[in-house]
């Protein structure tokens, strides 16, 4: 009788705790429900709205020249210093010419037996061809063969041949004179174009290394500094939105406090992906942009950050950036699954077809919200174009961040922030 007692009273107990849990639920849950949320506003304004693109990347010069040797050799003389300014045609670099000088010593012999060789088979030939005559004077008297006769002319027209050959031959040495006589004097290098050396990587005595052999050295690189350019990664996304012709601020790492001007001048149509196959793969395209304000301490290769403008509207109602978000709504549930299945004949119903939740704003109406769905346009750092959905004038929560995406939903209580109101009624 005691056991049964005792057992009636403890699910009497646990049945009280349990009704007494299931109320605090209740009541936390109820509480939850009707507590207004915590927001500020903001009112649809009409407002210029400037649309940028970040990007960064490198300033380099419009005109860049490798220098490197035709010849292999000594470095000699080295005529320039990294950051000097020079004109064109200005001496640069002497190589040591011996292996050259040697090629030309065994050309000029070449050419020299090949003129010899043209005086002895011109003798030949004059040789030959009074035999000839003579053979044929004698033939007509009938005191010579007719065998006589046609090995005469054989060795005059073999004569002849020779000598066509040794011309041909004297020749062809004369050009691969020349073409060596040519190396030989671009062992001297002068500067193509005037502009400041940005690069010098060799000291005198090194060895360089022709492009008559392979690639060749590179000796130096001179600049055009008088013109430079950023050239910038923009990234997949933005890309679609920059054209040639638009204006941008650079701003150099190395120069703070000063913005520069610039324009886009090309626009890259190959993809430069970075990271490839990996979850940080990243695809951006070069765009290259014109310096039009002139920077006397500029380099080549400093960094620099660009917000090219891309879009301006003037006069255009507008909400700030954090009070449109993205949602579900009834209306886009409802539609995507009418719209987005397809009916076959024996009336099964395909995979529904994905539809992007709409942007809307909510729209203060007494002490709730209404969800708004809004059409948008162009945005800067800070505000966004309504193109449809809103009315200039209205007020439309701007915060907090996480009540505007995550915690407001429509005909949820609200209250403005304290702090917040006073600053928007003085203002307004």
């Amino acid at each position: 009788m005691s056991k049964k007692s005792s057992k009636k009273k403890t699910i009497i107990i646990f049945s009280v705790i349990l009704v007494i849990l299931i109320a605090v639920f209740l009541l936390i849950f109820v509480n939850k429900g009707n507590q207004a949320i915590t927001v500020t506003l903001a009112k649809a304004e009409r407002k210029t709205i400037e649309q940028t693109v970040s990007a960064l990347g490198k300033i380099e010069p419009e005109t860049e020249v490798k220098i490197s040797s035709e010849t292999s050799g000594e470095i000699v003389f080295i005529g320039v210093k990294e950051g000097d300014t020079l004109r064109d045609n200005k001496l640069l670099v002497r190589i040591k010419p011996d292996i050259i000088e040697t090629q030309l010593e065994q050309f000029r012999s070449a050419s020299e037996a090949a003129k010899m060789e043209i005086e002895a088979v011109r003798a030949e030939v004059e040789r030959s061809k009074n035999e000839f005559q003579r053979v044929t004077e004698l033939y007509k008297k009938e005191f010579s063969s007719k065998q006589e006769l046609e090995t005469a002319k054989s060795n005059f027209e073999k004569a002849t041949s020779n000598y066509n050959s040794s011309l041909s031959r004297y020749q062809q040495s004369l050009a691969s004179l020349k073409q060596v006589e040519k190396t030989a004097a671009r062992s001297t290098i002068y500067s193509p174009i005037g502009g400041v050396v940005t690069k010098l990587s060799i000291e005198k005595g090194e060895k360089v290394v022709g492009t008559a052999q392979m690639a060749g050295t590179e000796m130096m690189r001179i600049s055009d500094l008088s013109v430079m350019n950023a050239m910038v990664d923009v990234d997949e996304n933005d890309i679609v939105l920059v054209k040639v012709g638009d204006t941008a601020n650079i701003e150099i790492d190395a120069i703070p406090d000063k913005i520069l001007k610039g324009v886009v001048i090309e626009i890259g149509h190959s993809a430069i992906v970075n990271q490839l196959g990996t979850q940080d793969q990243v695809t951006n395209f070069k765009v290259k942009i014109r310096l039009v304000d002139k920077e006397p301490m500029l380099r080549p290769g400093m960094s620099c950050n660009v917000e090219i403008r891309t879009d301006k509207r003037q006069n255009v109602l507008a909400v700030p950036l954090q009070s449109v978000t993205i949602r579900e709504t009834a209306d886009t549930v409802k539609s995507g699954k009418s719209e987005g299945s397809i009916q076959k004949k024996d009336d099964k119903e395909t995979t529904p077809k994905s539809k992007k939740p709409p942007s809307v704003v909510f729209v203060k109406n007494g002490d709730k919200v209404k969800l708004v769905k809004v059409k948008t346009g162009v945005s800067d750092k800070g505000f966004i174009e309504i193109l449809d959905g809103l009315k200039e004038g209205q007020e439309v929560v701007s915060g907090s961040y996480i009540a505007v995406s995550k915690q407001l939903n429509d005909g949820a209580k609200i209250k403005v922030d304290s702090a917040y109101k006073k600053k928007f009624i003085k203002r307004n």
